[in-house]
């Protein structure tokens, strides 16, 4: 087996190629990563189990001609992920992210390669009852989510002429790995519980429902995808489970029971509660096993020590 994994340095990334050898048999594992973020530490201790090659390139300039005929698949997380710190950066967004996936796509089907593309629940947007991928009525609040409709459109196109994809919408991931960010929800209130400073909530977020999806679930449906054949073209939603803000707070305050919380504004936060179904992956044979609790308890652990 010869995956090539996009953004393979990144909070999911440097989960997945260490998983990938506990799913297939020794593994010949290439990644892709313009290292714009610096987390060369993802490249530290990788399992001998995995036959690993690292490629440091912008997927947008990458010789697909050359590294894509051997492969079996092609997992596409290269990306710019962080929807609030970008979200008066639409152009830059829709360059990068956009820009990659065309790329990215237009080689698999040139060298018929099945590819996974992650994109995001927040592409729903606000809505008023729990959320399929049957839901037509996508309301993206973020050039994040945005690009991620344009991204989809684009790799549906390519199904139409061939390409053999799967298109994932992930809830916010949570948990922890070597190349982990804490830009999103659960572990940004993880770092702030742990640093003694304020949780910073979005004044109309705290009783909001939202979806969440832990990486080690994340992993394992990737690697479900892969083992299942699962590239004909379909969207999954895939999510641990919906929870409150209020709920996130109150697990990591089981942990740190000092905490304080502070209402903030932001351009994106009118964005309303929304659930999220992931009845149609489960169909497939998947389980969810993640624990919000859990997540939250070993990125509590990691930093615990980081603060006296």
């Amino acid at each position: 087996m010869r995956v090539i994994v996009t953004g393979a340095l990144g909070h999911i990334g440097s989960a997945l190629i260490r998983q990938l050898p506990v799913f297939f048999d020794r593994p010949e594992i290439l990644m892709v990563d313009n290292l714009s973020t610096q987390r060369y530490c993802s490249l530290f201790d990788l399992p001998a189990k995995g036959q690993y090659e690292f490629i440091q390139e912008d997927v947008r300039k990458t010789d697909w001609d050359k590294i894509l005929p051997e492969a079996d698949c092609l997992v596409h997380l290269a990306a710019i992920t962080d929807a609030a710190g970008t979200a008066d950066k639409p152009e830059l967004v829709r360059d990068n992210n956009l820009g990659g996936t065309t790329a990215v796509t237009s080689a698999c089907l040139k060298h018929d390669i099945p590819m996974i593309f992650p994109s995001s629940t927040s592409v729903y947007g606000s809505q008023n009852s729990l959320v399929d991928e049957t839901c037509t009525e996508l309301c993206p609040q973020s050039p994040y989510a945005e690009s991620k409709i344009a991204e989809e459109i684009l790799i549906k196109d390519f199904v139409t002429k061939g390409l053999k994809a799967c298109i994932c919408r992930f809830g916010t991931i949570y948990g922890k790995s070597v190349g982990m960010r804490f830009h999103t929800a659960v572990n940004k209130f993880c770092w702030q519980a742990v640093m003694g400073q304020p949780i910073t909530v979005w004044r109309t977020a705290m009783d909001q429902k939202r979806p969440y999806l832990a990486l080690s679930d994340a992993c394992k449906a990737l690697t479900h995808i892969i083992k299942g054949n699962l590239f004909g073209g379909s969207v999954y939603n895939i999510v641990t489970e919906n929870h409150t803000v209020r709920e996130v707070v109150e697990t990591i305050q089981s942990f740190i029971p000092n905490l304080t919380a502070e209402y903030v504004d932001h351009k994106i936060m009118n964005q309303l509660s929304y659930e999220v179904s992931a009845n149609k992956f489960k169909n497939t044979g998947f389980a969810f096993t993640g624990s919000l609790k859990k997540g939250i308890e070993e990125t509590v652990k990691l930093l615990r020590n980081a603060r006296a």
